[in-house]
Order: C-alpha cells, then structure tokens, then sequence
C-alpha cells in the first residue's frame, strides 16, 4: 500500500514493514506519509525491505522555527449528539460518578487500598508526596489536584500519612477553594484506627455522590485524550488516522481533545506548528518541543533514542515514522492551546500537553488534564488503563481477534472500510453514558507521576 504520491516506499498490510517502490540512492532521503522518515544507510533496490539495515534516522537535536500558519477550517457538523452524564455543582461534567481514593504519599498506598476493597472506593497508587524537591514536588501537587478535581469522581477523599512534605495542611493550600462535600481528608497520625474512619468518610462521600442523577448532556462538553502505545506499521494507516478524524468531528461539535507524548513530536513537530492559532500558542509550541529536548540532553541521552523495540518488530524505524504517524491523532484541527505538565484544559478545541510518550505517565497526565475518555490506539496490544475510561483501539485485525478481553475498538477494518469516524464516536458517546470499557471491567486503574529530579 502506497499511503502518500509522494513516497518512495510501500507497506505491505500484512506485516506493517515497508519496501522500496523504487531503486533508492545511499544518503538519499525514504519518503512515507509524504514526509522524509530518515536516510537510506545503503543503496537499496526496488522491492527490498526497508528497515533498520538500511535506514537511519535523519534528525538532529535543537532547531529554530519560525511560524508559517496554515489553519484548516473545520467543516461544522450539524449533528446535536448528546450523551448521559452528571452535571457537577461547579458546572462541570463527568461521566462516571464513582468515589476516588488519592493518596498525598506513598506511605500510605496500601492504607488507601484496603479502604477501597472494603467500600468499592478506586484508589490509585504511587510512591511520591515526600522526599522530592522543586518542580517534582509541585508536579506530584498538581497531578493529584487534577486527579481530585476530576469531574469523573463525584466524592474524593484525600489520605495523607501526616509527615510528609506534601502533607494535607499543605497541600489544601495547592488545592484551593474545595466543596467540603465532595472532598473529604484522613491523616492517618490523627486517628486511632484509619481504616475505620476511611469507611466512614467513604461512606459520607458515597451519600453525598448519591444526590447527583444523569442527565442529558451535549457533546461540546466533552473532553477526550489522544495516545498511542505499543504502535506498529498500521498505526498511522488505521488507527491514529481514525482517532484524527473523530477528534475534528468532536471539536467541528464543539468538543474538546489533548494530544501529549512530546518525544513522538520529533520529527512531525512542524506539521503542529502550523496548525497553532497565533503566534503565542506557536511559541508554547516550540518551547514545549525544545524543552523537552533539553531534558533529553541534560541526562547525556540521545533525543532520537526511539522507537521501541516493539515498534521495530511492527515495522517502524525511525523516530520521523513513528512521529508522522503519532500526529495523525491530532487529525487537522487548529492547536489552541499549549499546557505544561500537570495544567488542567481551559479551551475548546485541539490541545497540546507536556509529557513523555510513557503509556502510564502520558496517561496520567491526560487523566490530571480533564480527559474524560482516552483513545488509546495500538498495534502491539496492552491491558493498562487510566483512572478514567481508556478505549483501546487495535491497528489491525489480528490484534482485535487475539485480545478481545483488551480491545474495545477494531481500526483494522479501515482497511475495507475507509469511513469508521460515526461507528467510533457512536461508541465514545456509549461509553460516556456509562457503557465499561474493558479496562474498567478488568479493574486496570493506574497512575504514573513524571520525575526528573533529586529523591532525598
């Protein structure tokens, strides 16, 4: 399959690896996508595979940009699609309306784990909120206040052990203003037996969560994360294309999606650039590129270490491949805005978040961001799940028939059936009105917080 006029190579649908359409010269550069993917390490013959013997990656470390907008105008979707959800006192919407358990520190991990198992309560791990200095303590903060204020919770409560750097009197100030009835606080010092006054404030909570009733609600306000893991040579054929073309139909309605994984920018960052709406958002943009390649640098690593070795075996080579395709997600829809790590959405639209390409970390902080579903393409296959529903959906048929216990989606159809964006955004919209994703029927609920720095 030829995906672009452009390109010097074909991909055989089979396997995801690729082939010479065309005799090509050593040093000359493999187009795919209609793009550049690296550079020919050999001369190679028409019809030989092409692959890590034969191509290198073509990129460089830091570069200057300049902004060169080309926006896209939405075509509007007249469709009034709603789907039913719980409207908060403060105005948002969630989807779910279930009790989370968050922990200010690790200390008190299996604490918040018991008292889950005895009340049905969700309770997300992690081994931070002490012993952590500058930016790691104030992202640690912010992660766990997006995960608190997550509309998809209708009560919270917060444990704390009482020692900690990030101990409750602290980090209420991070918090904010808090409703007193929809979030609830345990220092477990403070208390003869925390298990049994964890219950008890479960149980307030669960009373308090009880009063709100679904309700019908527009698609506008909905809000989806984009990511991608375990890709293979379909990924930017199938999959993430699919997910591209559901994300411009949700925001052509008035929606809301956040495209992260910065690392899987390299190599495709310009595509986004020109999307960005002025020249403020453009200039978040490159920052947020450059910084992140910085911190590549900073630890002596090379920027292009990627892909993985799962990403080889499916037939992707260079960090440009596996790039063009991980954009593809962000479909063609303007970039309004730009968040570092651990902000919460403010705009409508398409959104660019900080972060690695991680599977866990990437969605967490999509979760901390306000996504109330992830789309989670992949080609390679894999059962982890973020505290809100994660929708996984396979870039081939083989992976959907194998794992029907993991997959929620089929994109391989695609390959027949070049027209899937309504069939997925029907089952987005089931799932946002309450229809379990198989993450969720599995139990698979999990949080990984991004460190940089020094642990004491």
């Amino acid at each position: 399959m030829r995906i672009n006029p452009k390109d010097n190579v074909e991909v055989n649908i089979g396997t995801g690896h690729k082939s010479a359409l065309c005799d090509i010269a050593k040093g000359e550069k493999v187009i795919k996508y209609g793009f550049p993917i690296g550079v020919a390490t050999t001369d190679i013959k028409k019809g030989e595979t092409v692959h890590t013997d034969n191509l290198k990656t073509g990129l460089s470390d830091k570069l200057t940009y300049s902004y060169n907008p080309k926006l896209t105008e939405l075509e509007a979707e007249n469709k009034k699609l709603t789907f039913m959800g719980y409207r908060r006192e403060n105005g948002e919407v969630g989807i779910r309306n279930e009790i989370w358990i968050v922990n200010t520190v690790g200390c008190v991990n299996k604490t918040a784990k018991i008292i889950a198992d005895k009340t049905g309560a969700y309770h997300f791990e992690h081994p931070y909120g002490c012993s952590q200095l500058g930016d790691d303590h104030k992202v640690t903060q912010k992660i766990l206040k997006g995960l608190i204020n997550h509309p998809n919770a209708g009560g919270v409560l917060v444990v704390g052990l009482g020692c900690e750097n990030n101990n409750i009197d602290l980090f209420k100030k991070e918090l904010g203003e808090i409703n007193e009835k929809r979030v609830k606080f345990l220092n477990c010092q403070e208390v003869g037996n925390e298990i049994e006054e964890g219950i008890k404030l479960v149980d307030e909570l669960k009373a308090y969560a009880s009063t709100f009733k679904k309700e019908e609600i527009p698609v506008s306000e909905l809000k989806i994360g984009l990511k991608c893991g375990g890709s293979d040579g379909l990924s930017g054929i199938t999959a993430n294309p699919l997910v591209g073309e559901v994300s411009d139909l949700l925001i052509s309605m008035g929606g809301t999606s956040v495209l992260t994984e910065v690392p899987e920018m390299f190599g495709a960052e310009t595509i986004l650039f020109d999307r960005c709406v002025s020249e403020e958002i453009f200039d978040k943009a490159v920052a947020m590129i450059n910084n992140f390649k910085d911190y590549y640098i900073s630890h002596n690593q090379p920027v292009y270490e990627n892909p993985s070795p799962g990403n080889k075996a499916g037939g992707i080579t260079t960090l440009e491949e596996k790039s063009l395709g991980c954009v593809q997600k962000g479909g063609s829809a303007t970039v309004v805005d730009v968040l570092e790590l651990g902000d919460t959405l403010k705009k409508k639209g398409l959104n660019l978040l900080t972060g690695p390409g991680n599977d866990i970390v990437a969605c967490t902080n999509l979760t901390a961001a306000g996504a109330h579903i992830i789309l989670f393409t992949t080609g390679r296959g894999t059962p982890l799940g973020a505290p809100v529903p994660t929708v996984k959906i396979s870039t081939n048929n083989k992976l959907y028939e194998n794992k029907p216990h993991w997959i929620d989606f089929n994109a391989g159809k695609k390959l027949e059936k070049a027209d899937l964006k309504y069939e997925l955004l029907d089952y987005i919209i089931k799932v946002a009105s309450g229809e379990e994703t198989n993450n969720e029927k599995n139990g698979y609920r999990e949080i990984a917080i991004f460190k940089n720095g020094v642990t004491l």
